[in-house]
């Protein structure tokens, strides 16, 4: 038997002691368990879990608190119950070996009562006694009273004998739980209600669309705070789990660290980095258009980071997930091998709303992940009306944000007015909304992609065309052609004419070049030509300008030298 230990509930000075339950989510309801000392009707109709509740409550006390207990049966005999309660991990007779637990089958046999018409109950409380003194018992169940009544028709003797049991149990100062049977429009057949006052618990199993619901309420608890919704609980083979939804608050705290959307180009459009750890995301768009691709995405790049997720699926099996990944490069069984990766896969028929949020809640505290994915939310209409729902959702959100656990959603888009509810109803609620639509043109279907909301944080508001390859997905920078926005071969074709345009422009720019360079040289060549001719024109210039000085020179010498000569004469 595996039970976490929890604190014991020692109640302050002056505020009603209290003997804590042990059962998930009721200790929380009831501000710390069921009255101590006192007892306590645990009502409702047949196979709403009475049983089930009382077991636990004992076991529970004997292994966890400290406090053995006796489990008095006027319906099943030890055996059966013992056995009943295995799948559970219990072993009743392991705890009756170690006098922790006392079990006890009082058989009544109605026929005896109507031949004497005699009737008490004092041969109850020796039997009873033996049996809490042999142990030293602090907690005692009386399952299902009614049964001890049964062949009693007289009115008057019935309620004296409840006052004397119930003033006997409070004499012996034990914690008491007793099981009623719902009546005729009250609470129990014989009335129980009326003489324990204190804590009356009431166990509802209902069935609506064909789909069953476990629901408690605490009709009353004096002298103490205590919830006072319906709250859903769930038996499976961990036990009975109770759900406190309602009494969360929004008092969480945030963070601005990021998570990965598992797509490096929807990061860049999240200013590079990715949503906020602890958001809530939704991803819509109608079918086909890749929102389960873009939530295994996403899980797969968080196991590729070492955390933690689980995957809610409503529509298609993991296997079924798996397989498809794999066509896009998304290997998950190897997070699901590694235990990094769990999938949770069912209709949403199988249960009602409530549990549908309670066994999340309960795979979310067993498992504690980082990361979670629910795809997709919009099949839960089908077990539940829009505000249902959004109830649901608001209190899902709620729970793992209080965790700082990143969850997203998907969500199927329709063009019906329920959509567009469903719209308005889910997306005013996350932090980021990611939309995915199909774009028609030119005879085909591609898709579009673009951030509707993201809150505390810039983001792009350009629609990207989002492609899914073999590779795995992607979004492709927004192409503006002529006509505006280009997807598919359209962007393609207008990509290869626009290239074909580039190198035409290109050929033609070489073919300038050319010619400029041609002329170029021929103009240089005449420059070259006409400077050549004006360094002749300036060394013949040159030349007659040398002869007519050096003529003057000689010119000038031969006077002087006939002026010489005259005067030697």
């Amino acid at each position: 038997m595996s039970l976490k230990s929890s604190n014991n509930s020692d109640s302050p000075t002056g505020s009603l002691p209290k003997s804590p339950t042990g059962i998930a989510g009721l200790d929380e309801i009831t501000g710390g368990g069921i009255p101590k000392g006192r007892p306590t009707l645990i009502c409702g109709g047949t196979g709403c879990g009475k049983t089930l509740f009382s077991i636990e409550f004992v076991v529970h006390g004997a292994l966890l608190y400290g406090e053995p207990g006796v489990f008095m049966s006027f319906e099943e005999k030890s055996e059966e119950l013992a056995l009943n309660v295995v799948s559970l991990g219990y072993d009743l007779e392991q705890l009756q070996r170690d006098k922790l637990l006392k079990m006890d089958y009082v058989r009544i046999d109605r026929s005896e009562i109507e031949e004497t018409g005699e009737y008490d109950l004092d041969g109850l409380f020796i039997r009873l006694g033996y049996a809490i003194d042999s142990i030293g018992a602090k907690r005692v169940v009386l399952d299902t009273i009614e049964n001890l009544f049964s062949g009693l028709l007289d009115q008057g003797i019935l309620r004296a004998e409840l006052r004397r049991l119930f003033e006997w149990l409070k004499g012996k100062k034990v914690t008491t739980i007793i099981t009623g049977e719902k009546g005729e429009g009250t609470l129990t057949r014989n009335g129980l209600e009326e003489y324990i006052s204190d804590c009356v618990i009431l166990l509802d199993h209902r069935v609506a669309n064909q789909i069953s619901t476990r629901l408690l309420r605490i009709v009353k608890y004096r002298g103490t705070v205590h919830g006072t919704n319906e709250y859903p609980f769930l038996i499976d083979e961990a036990g009975i789990s109770v759900l406190p939804i309602t009494s969360l608050t929004l008092e969480h705290d945030v963070t601005s660290d990021r998570v990965s959307s598992g797509i490096p180009s929807m990061d860049k459009m999240l200013e590079g980095k990715g949503f906020f750890r602890g958001s809530s995301i939704l991803v819509s768009g109608t079918a086909g258009t890749g929102k389960t691709s873009i939530a295994a995405s996403f899980v797969h790049e968080a196991c590729n980071q070492k955390k933690r997720a689980i995957y809610f699926a409503y529509e298609e099996s993991p296997q079924q997930i798996i397989r498809n990944m794999r066509s896009i490069g998304i290997d998950l069984q190897q997070h699901v091998d590694s235990g990094l990766l769990q999938f949770q896969a069912s209709r949403p028929s199988l249960n009602g709303l409530e549990m549908h949020l309670l066994s999340i809640h309960k795979a979310v505290e067993l498992y504690d992940p980082q990361v979670v994915a629910l795809d997709p939310i919009t099949n839960l209409i089908t077990v539940g009306s829009m505000s249902e729902v959004k109830s649901m959702l608001i209190r899902l959100i709620d729970f793992l944000q209080s965790r700082q656990i990143t969850v997203m959603f998907t969500a199927l888009s329709l063009n019906t007015i329920v959509n567009e509810q469903t719209d308005e109803g889910v997306s005013s609620l996350v932090d980021a909304w990611v939309l995915v639509r199909e774009i028609e043109s030119n005879g085909e279907r591609n898709r579009g992609l673009y951030i509707m909301k993201s809150r505390g944080m810039k983001h792009s508001n350009q629609v990207r065309e989002f492609v899914i390859t073999d590779e795995g997905l992607n979004l492709v920078d927004v192409y503006l052609g002529p006509e505006g926005v280009l997807t598919g071969s359209a962007r393609e074709a207008q990509q290869l004419q626009e290239q074909t345009g580039v190198v035409l422009h290109q050929n033609a720019i070489n073919r300038k070049d050319r010619e400029i360079e041609r002329k170029r040289f021929v103009l240089e060549s005449k420059i070259a030509s006409l400077k050549e001719e004006f360094e002749s024109m300036q060394d013949e210039l040159n030349r007659t300008y040398v002869e007519e000085e050096l003529r003057k020179e000689v010119m000038e010498k031969n006077r002087e030298q006939l002026t010489r000569n005259r005067h030697d004469e």
